[in-house]
């Protein structure tokens, strides 16, 4: 074979390899890349392996940003051009910016973006800098929404202003072939000043619970002491009652005992005189008078005892008594 056909078939061979070699493409999982044959759309290639027609066919590039830490340790952000398309979800740490409170309120507030790339061609053709349009919408929209609140609605109200940033990414962001998932706020820092108030107020504040629990801690024990005053009183006054009930009964036992036993001696006595002719009565009297003279005519001194005439008849038979006794 002649040399300059061994250089033809060389050359050849040459293109072939390189024509293989620029034609094999391999696309990782959770990429992508949008091809173009002579400057327009043509197709997007899946994960695994994909042919493409080199010279004519060409990956469209994309920027994307790219988090790294300089030789002090500091986070630093840059943007750099590449052709693969990462359809995982993405997070954006964005720096820490100034915004105005509806109360007139200067806050730095640093924010965190969650999205991920739905729809590549959108992603390449209908934006040119896709990190820098997401970061200048987040930061614009933050504006905006911390801007309808106050200062005070602001530092509480974290979920709503989550919920309104992401709304609103979500929809602006979605003819860019991006769908925003979440939106974080880290920090809200008030100024120096306003820090110092708050914390004088939350001071006041805590110690205005505390003289509440301590009156009311006052109030709830003087109630219950007189409750418990209240308590004892009904209690003793239950007892006097119980006690004087308790008195009357036994008193009225005594006397039903008493009234019992007498009955039972006049009947004894009834029973003792019959026969007699004297009343039972007239027995009972006596014996009162014959008593009733006896305490009168006891102790040292000398008395004079006056008696009425009628008590004569009442003493005079009183030798009846003895002979019946004797009986």
């Amino acid at each position: 074979m002649e040399l300059g056909s061994i250089i033809i078939v060389s050359v050849i061979a040459l293109v072939v390899i390189i024509f293989v070699v620029k034609g094999f493409k391999i696309i990782p999982q959770a990429e992508t890349k949008v091809v173009e044959r002579l400057g327009k759309y043509n197709r997007t290639l899946e994960s695994g392996i994909n042919i493409i027609w080199p010279i004519i066919d060409k990956a469209r590039d994309i920027s994307t940003r790219v988090v790294y830490n300089d030789v002090d340790g500091r986070m630093r952000v840059r943007t750099k051009t590449t052709s693969c398309i990462d359809l995982r979800e993405q997070v954006y740490d964005f720096p820490k910016q100034s915004v105005i409170t509806k109360d007139n309120v200067t806050t730095t507030i640093n924010a965190l973006l969650y999205f991920q790339i739905v729809d590549p061609v959108k992603a390449v053709y209908e934006i040119d800098n896709l990190p820098n349009a997401i970061e200048k919408l987040t930061q614009t929209t933050l504006r905006n929404v911390i801007g309808e609140l106050e200062l005070d609605e602001t530092l509480t109200s974290r979920d709503t202003i989550n919920s309104k940033l992401r709304a609103v990414l979500d929809d602006a962001s979605n003819k860019w072939g991006v769908k925003v998932t979440r939106v974080e706020l880290q920090d809200i820092t008030p100024p120096e000043s306003v820090r110092d108030a708050m914390e004088r107020q939350m001071q006041a504040e805590r110690e205005r619970r505390a003289q509440v629990l301590k009156a009311t801690g006052d109030k709830e024990a003087l109630i219950l002491e007189s409750e418990g005053k209240k308590a004892a009183i009904i209690n003793k006054a239950e007892a006097d009652k119980q006690t004087k009930i308790l008195a009357a009964e036994g008193e009225a036992n005594s006397k039903k005992i008493q009234a019992e036993a007498e009955a039972q001696a006049i009947s004894m006595i009834a029973e003792a005189i019959k026969g007699t002719g004297m009343s039972p009565a007239n027995y009972m009297l006596a014996e009162r008078y014959i008593d009733t003279l006896k305490e009168m005519t006891t102790g040292k001194d000398n008395k004079t005892v006056y008696m009425p005439y009628e008590a004569s008849a009442m003493l005079g038979s009183l030798g009846t008594f003895k002979d019946m006794f004797k009986s």
